[in-house]
């Protein structure tokens, strides 16, 4: 009996022990809550709500300007816009000395040069035949250089590389016909100009960029106005030009680009060029797609596209974001856009 009562009350300490022990066990985890996670946001471009609004243009020069961005000028004779990406205001600032469209700008120093643009309207527009500097801190414009009479043509692409500019392909007659494979060497110091080996192929509407010390060209087209294909004979390939051989690579199925576009903007970010937006015959919107080429790899991936497709706009640099603006919304001269946005840079 003795026995029985003892194992009764072994059994009820020893179950009220377990009991105690698990109930200790569970308030040490419930007291610590697990930790909140905070979901990442969506790598994804954001149209900017700003103070202001930009002249809406297309076909115009978007540029970084220490921290601002810079809208230069876009068929008609516009103000210059300038961009504060600190308070996200914009201000109008002095307008282009006369119409200038179908450019891309670079920076010199503490001036923007305009090489290579054309003046006039649709379809019969002209070469520029000199260089245009803008200077942001005294927001005055002035003419540089002549152009070479036999080299001048616009729609090109432009970069500042090594202290010169090089300025490649374009077209010398409008929308009309001429587009040309050239490749030419500003030097901004002397005005010396010099003639550089003809790409692979011709093309105009377009932008290019330099990366680890070659230029790059995609996207752009063979404007025909003459023959009734304004838009139709699109550029397949990308080409690189390799400024240590001063040569031009041999084009590869690896410069495919995966969307046949003119109107583009372009920029760089690591080892990507990255080509954006852009109009073509295959859709009357503007296209939004943003493709990506390895330099290192030689392959291609998408990035975010635009939330708003536009073409004759720029894409440019500060602080960790890629912004654009302006261009316009439709394959074709309408709507001009005032809107602008903004991606993180990866």
């Amino acid at each position: 009996m003795k026995l029985a009562i003892f194992c009764i009350k072994f059994f009820i300490v020893f179950s009220s022990l377990v009991f105690l022990n698990a109930c200790n066990t569970s308030s040490i985890y419930s007291s610590s809550p697990p930790p909140k996670v905070s979901p990442k946001s969506p790598w994804e471009w954001e149209t900017i709500s700003a103070v202001g609004q930009p002249t809406a243009r297309q076909e115009a020069g978007l540029i970084a300007y220490k921290d601002k961005l810079l809208l230069i000028g876009g068929r008609r004779i516009n103000p210059t816009d300038e961009f504060d990406t600190k308070t996200n205001t914009w201000q109008a600032k002095a307008p282009t000395p006369i119409e200038l469209h179908h450019f891309q700008p670079v920076v010199v120093g503490d001036a923007v040069y305009i090489v290579g643009a054309m003046t006039g309207g649709w379809p019969n527009e002209k070469p520029l035949d000199r260089v245009v500097i803008y200077y942001p801190e005294r927001d005055e414009y002035t003419y540089g250089d002549k152009i070479p009479e036999n080299r001048r043509r616009g729609s090109a692409g432009a970069v500042y590389y090594n202290n010169k500019i090089y300025l490649v392909g374009g077209i010398t007659n409008g929308h009309m016909d001429g587009y040309r494979s050239w490749l030419d060497e500003y030097d901004p110091a002397t005005g010396e100009w010099r003639v550089l080996a003809d790409a692979p192929e011709a093309r105009d509407h377009f932008h290019a960029v330099v990366a680890e010390d070659k230029l790059y060209v995609f996207g752009g087209r063979k404007s025909s106005r003459k023959t009734q294909e304004d838009i139709v004979l699109t550029n397949r390939y990308g080409n690189i030009y390799d400024f240590a051989t001063q040569q031009w690579e041999a084009v590869s199925e690896d410069l495919a680009q995966p969307s046949l576009r003119a109107g583009t903007a372009t920029f760089v970010w690591k080892d990507e060029v990255i080509f954006g937006g852009g109009e073509s015959i295959s859709q009357a919107i503007a296209h939004q797609e943003m493709d990506a080429f390895s330099t290192t790899s030689k392959t291609w991936r998408d990035w975010p596209p635009l939330q708003r497709g536009r073409h004759g706009a720029g894409l440019a640099i500060v602080d960790g974001y890629v912004y654009t603006a302006s261009g316009c919304g439709n394959r074709g001269g309408k709507p001009e856009l005032e809107s602008i946005e903004r991606l993180r840079l990866p």
